[in-house]
């Protein structure tokens, strides 16, 4: 980690231990006690019409602010990280399982079963993506364009058995008014706009985790995010809420995915907040043996700077 990351992520852990205490003890209905933390990398970015700025932050798409499908690549590339496909596609309606929950497309395409209910894209478009070059710039560190820190989120275990991080429910970022983990740091606030909260948005945010698959088990993973949010069971897609966005949802029932019992399953989040005012984050699963995973190790970026 370079000098200014690491001055950036003492920042960050320094502002979200004082707001620890100031908040007292996290106190969610109908919670156990136990918590999971899982460790993450968040990457800063400054907005495109700033000097230095990431096209791809605070962009309108000329289709407007939607729900995507598809911006991604079905599986992660060989280094871990997910493939921008060139253009994916608006969503008018959800793709939902036989409980009505809203589920990915390929999902459903890749492990029918009874009961889902097709739903309906139009027209096409890169969602306010620029280039491959510049989303490859999401997940990787790039001196100039990015600064990067740890951020360890907590899951708060439910009377259920299922685990929960909410940034509405969460004592810090409640406070905040949404998931807004570098406020103050990195790259600072965003420039003042009249209307808008004082926050440090356009940002990236990816963890990764694992798990072991006990077949027969009625385990699922659901999400909630403003903006672009992935998930990768085992390098293929499940989750796909892309496009600049409030905040949408999807489900996944991993008894579907045909795992194979016994085995160790990875788990791959990427998030990314784009465009004020608004960074929301949910994420629902009662996997109960999750553990923290490396990062994705790769290559450093050779595409040089986003294109502006």
């Amino acid at each position: 980690m370079n000098a200014i990351a690491q001055s950036g992520a003492a920042g960050v852990a320094t502002v979200l231990a004082l707001a620890a205490v100031a908040a007292g003890p996290v106190t969610v209905q109908e919670t156990s006690g136990e918590t999971l933390e899982l460790p993450g990398i968040v990457r800063d970015f400054r907005e495109r019409t700033d000097n230095g700025g990431h096209p791809d932050f605070e962009r309108r798409p000329p289709e407007g602010y939607r729900l995507y499908k598809g911006l991604v690549e079905t599986f992660l590339d060989e280094n871990g990280r997910p493939v921008f496909t060139g253009q994916g596609t608006v969503m008018r309606k959800s793709w939902r399982d036989w409980q009505g929950k809203r589920i990915c497309e390929c999902v459903a395409s890749r492990h029918p079963r009874a009961g889902d209910k097709s739903g309906t894209a139009a027209e096409s478009g890169s969602g306010g993506i620029q280039s491959p070059r510049s989303f490859e710039l999401w997940y990787r560190d790039q001196a100039g364009i990015n600064m990067f820190a740890p951020l360890t989120i907590t899951l708060l275990k439910r009377e259920d058995g299922s685990w929960v991080f909410d940034d509405e429910l969460d004592p810090v970022y409640a406070e905040l008014g949404g998931f807004f983990p570098i406020d103050g740091e990195l790259f600072g606030n965003a420039a003042s706009v009249e209307g808008m909260p004082d926050h440090n948005y356009h940002f990236t945010f990816e963890l990764h985790a694992t798990f072991t698959w006990t077949s027969g088990t009625d385990r699922f993973l659901e999400v909630r995010a403003d903006d672009d949010l992935w998930v990768f069971i085992n390098g293929a897609l499940v989750i796909d809420l892309g496009g600049v966005h409030r905040k949408k949802s999807q489900y996944v029932d991993l008894g579907r995915l045909g795992l194979t019992n016994g085995a160790i399953g990875r788990l791959d989040l990427f998030y990314a907040d784009r465009h004020r005012k608004d960074a929301k984050l949910r994420i629902v699963t009662n996997l109960d043996d999750l553990r923290p995973a490396d990062s994705p190790i790769g290559p450093p970026p050779s595409l040089g700077t986003a294109d502006n």
